[in-house]
């Protein structure tokens, strides 16, 4: 539904992404093989230090049915089931680890013209249970979520959120960390023609009255290069330029400085996306 809003996880996620996504410090590579016929293959290698980790993952479509199922390094085994519309709008998804008998969890998602609803528990004895939920359009939307953890009976979630959007702009002010946070985002379309963004976050802990924020921007240099920016009032600087060297295939080079730590090295991060 084109004018129904987002899920509850997706409230200030624009600016989210612009401060956060593709930053990585380590060295990470990654295949993909997508099918015609409903089966891919996705392979992905980390190298974190000295140690590496790597996982295979397959996704299988049949109609309105999506098998996804991935192996790690570990030889562990995460499997998920979703089936699309299942009742009218509605989405629901089963997940489950081998050997973890303990890790099902069933996802019930329903999308309305003015609300979007999402639902998780635990299939084990003592479940965990989540629930999200927004109510507005695409352009305001105001939602919250709360978790609740049946074996403390403690609630592990419960926040709430409101944002406004618009094509050439986002903003979202969120209570999170179970109302001990009170976090403010916004990004702005400085030139849609070269993709020039800036997007800021500011969080304010009302336990301890204290401050962070961080700051970015993005930019299109070329058609296929982009490049990134971050500051934050630790004083780490970050960048990151991305370059699209053949159709859906990336090469990203990630940096980051500590200006106030001594002796600082910086972490450098290369990532290294492949599709035929």
């Amino acid at each position: 539904m084109e004018q129904s809003p987002a899920p509850f996880s997706e409230i200030g996620r624009r600016a989210r992404d612009l401060l956060t996504k593709d930053y990585t410090y380590d060295q990470k590579f990654t295949f993909s093989i997508p099918s015609s016929s409903g089966v891919g293959i996705t392979a992905t290698g980390v190298k974190r230090d000295q140690i590496f980790v790597g996982d295979i993952s397959t996704q299988y479509k049949l109609g309105s049915t999506v098998v996804d199922i991935k192996v790690d390094t570990y030889s562990n085994v995460s499997t998920k089931v979703t089936l699309v519309d299942v009742f009218r709008s509605s989405k629901v998804s089963l997940c489950f680890n081998i050997p973890d008998h303990k890790s099902g969890k069933l996802d019930v998602q329903y999308l309305h013209q003015h609300a979007a609803i999402n639902s998780s528990i635990g299939l084990n004895p003592s479940p965990l249970l989540e629930l999200s939920a927004a109510i507005g359009s695409k352009d305001l939307a105001i939602g919250g979520e709360i978790g609740f953890n049946t074996t403390s009976s403690s609630f592990t979630k419960c926040n709430a959120g409101i944002s406004f959007n618009k094509p050439d702009f986002s903003a979202a002010l969120m209570l999170t960390d179970r109302g001990q946070a009170v976090r403010a985002s916004y990004v702005h379309t400085v030139n849609p023609a070269n993709g020039t963004e800036v997007a800021a976050e500011m969080i304010h802990r009302l336990s301890t009255y204290e401050n962070s924020f961080s700051i970015g921007s993005a930019h299109k240099v070329d058609p296929l290069t982009s490049v990134k920016t971050r500051f934050s009032d630790n004083g780490k600087v970050a960048m990151l330029c991305q370059r699209e060297w053949r159709p859906k295939s990336l090469i990203t080079f990630s940096a980051e400085y500590d200006t106030k730590a001594k002796n600082s090295v910086p972490k450098l991060g290369l990532a290294l996306a492949l599709k035929p």
